[in-house]
């Protein structure tokens, strides 16, 4: 904790930032590491993000359909636009997918509560994207009020 009471991880998640993601950013929300596994967190926040009418992708190895939806094994698979990416991945390996969705043209880039990557951070937003870390849309959503 900084003097101030905040930590070093708060930076890579403003209010403002979480905000325009769930609110401005679009409304098509690829899920790394989403499958059909119910005990999984990645399948309740998809759930979550669904009844707050986001369309969820599913990405993940086995690419299952998850929700009603199309699964795909990698975000380079998933032939529409993808608006924001949901990495439900470790933070070992969440700098690769950070990459991934630049390359694949996404907008934001959200990793969940304990994925953490200050490298990728830096570079998704060099490359002009909003990005969160170590917080989950299921609980920011109701902790801003935010809206569809």
């Amino acid at each position: 904790m900084d003097a101030d009471g905040s930590s070093a991880v708060d930076s890579y998640a403003d209010d403002a930032t979480i905000r325009r993601i769930l609110q401005d950013t679009g409304d098509t929300w690829a899920v790394v590491g989403l499958s059909g596994n119910r005990s999984r967190a990645a399948y309740g926040v998809a759930e979550v993000l669904q009844r707050f009418g986001k369309r969820v992708v599913p990405v993940h190895p086995k690419a299952e359909t998850v929700h009603g939806e199309q699964g795909y094994a990698s975000l380079a698979d998933i032939p529409f636009p993808v608006d924001v990416v949901d990495v439900f991945v470790n933070s070992e390996l969440a700098g690769a997918v950070a990459d991934e969705a630049v390359a694949a043209g996404a907008k934001a880039v959200w990793f969940q509560l304990g994925v953490v990557d200050p490298d990728a951070f830096t570079r998704t937003r060099a490359a002009g994207l909003d990005m969160v870390m170590d917080r989950c849309p299921a609980i920011e959503i109701p902790r801003l009020g935010a809206r569809a």
